[in-house]
């Protein structure tokens, strides 16, 4: 399969990929799998500007809500992908703000964009579908809660090791909530 970025193309190695042998979902072999596969991500950005300038955590932040909450990309893969999308002509940067940028996509971009769409489309249904694997569409009242339950403890843990009554309050209260959770 073939993916058209300007005047550049990448290719997948045959039998990886959208719908080879060994996909699982989005990417990866075992392990942690990943959530986009080689050149999705660049195509999840593009739509995005394609509907709005945006920064780089903003871009973060709408994949993550794509998910659900269940999955953010880290600065580490969208940051360089922005570049190489700016480098390729097919985003370009509207404004700084100090060390942030607003990015928008170019008319080169709107064409890549526009001849990979059925790609673009199955990226899209596929982040869906991985939403809805992943609790994404939970209420965002349980989230929180759990993301609450979850900086406590972390934060009490770091304040150093606990004490008997300590391990046995904190136990007694996420088993009351569990048990409260089933009923």
């Amino acid at each position: 399969m073939r993916f058209h970025f300007g005047r550049h193309h990448c290719h997948e190695p045959s039998g990886l990929g959208r719908g080879g042998p060994e996909h699982r979902g989005f990417g990866g072999r075992g392990g942690r799998p990943r959530m986009f596969e080689q050149g999705d991500l660049r195509f999840v950005i593009l739509k995005l500007l394609s509907d709005k300038p945006a920064h780089g955590y903003e871009i973060i932040k709408a994949v993550e809500e794509r998910f659900g909450g269940g999955y953010a990309p880290s600065p580490g893969i969208v940051y360089p992908t922005l570049t190489l999308l700016e480098e390729l002509g097919q985003i370009a940067v509207v404004q700084t703000d100090g060390a942030r940028k607003l990015f928008d996509i170019t008319a080169d971009g709107r064409a890549v964009l526009e001849a990979n769409r059925p790609i673009t489309e199955r990226i899209f249904t596929r982040m869906d579908e991985m939403r809805s694997r992943m609790g994404g569409d939970m209420s965002p009242k349980i989230r929180r809660g759990m993301e609450n339950v979850k900086t406590a403890l972390r934060l009490r843990l770091e304040r150093g090791p606990l004490s008997e009554a300590d391990a046995d309050r904190i136990a007694d209260a996420l088993d009351a909530v569990a048990k409260a959770i089933e009923v």
